[in-house]
């Protein structure tokens, strides 16, 4: 298994196992579905066979409170990033986050561009597609609910999560670039 880590703060941030492709219009970006499930507040469990004391043990009246997570957040323990007002960051906050972001990112294709046969065509080519995947989440920013990592640094990566075209599928987007295999 390959679990995937942002190159800034060395969050994991997703793994093979979510079947990562490229965006069909831009290959800098990586695209995965996820899944949207219930989860119960505070969901301990008890190995079978162990007797918790009578002082351990807990009301079990109430369910604990649910909400629905994805897949993606849960496991990776991801963060929906939110401003004092609870709503996401404006495009604004975005495009301000995104150029400092994209030179990092830019610094860790370096060796990609230079394997290339041509390395100055490899990285305009890059640059390129850079601008055209900005543009195209920058379009559609309203449609994107965001989270990050669990270090919570304001300066890696954003993870996208939007709907697919039937509006129950819900998929993440990241930088492939911004993203670091680890095989575990």
């Amino acid at each position: 298994m390959i679990i995937y880590t942002d190159i800034v703060s060395g969050d994991e941030i997703v793994a093979d196992t979510f079947d990562l492709k490229p965006n069909k219009d831009f290959d800098v970006l990586w695209e995965c579905d996820c899944r949207k499930y219930l989860k119960r507040a505070n969901e301990d469990f008890q190995l079978e066979g162990a007797n918790p004391s009578a002082e351990d043990a807990e009301d079990e009246s109430g369910e604990g409170e649910a909400t629905m997570v994805h897949d993606i957040e849960d496991q990776f323990r991801l963060v929906w990033l939110k401003t004092e007002d609870g709503a996401k960051p404006s495009k604004e906050d975005y495009k301000s986050h995104l150029k400092p972001y994209l030179k990092k990112l830019h610094q860790n294709a370096q060796s990609k561009f230079a394997e290339s046969d041509d390395p100055e065509k490899a990285e305009k080519a890059w640059k390129v597609k850079c601008a055209g995947a900005m543009k195209k989440i920058l379009a559609n920013w309203d449609n994107y609910d965001v989270m990050m990592g669990q270090s919570t640094d304001g300066s890696a990566m954003y993870v996208l999560i939007d709907f697919r075209e039937d509006g129950v599928t819900p998929f993440a987007t990241v930088w492939a670039d911004g993203l670091k295999p680890i095989k575990v």
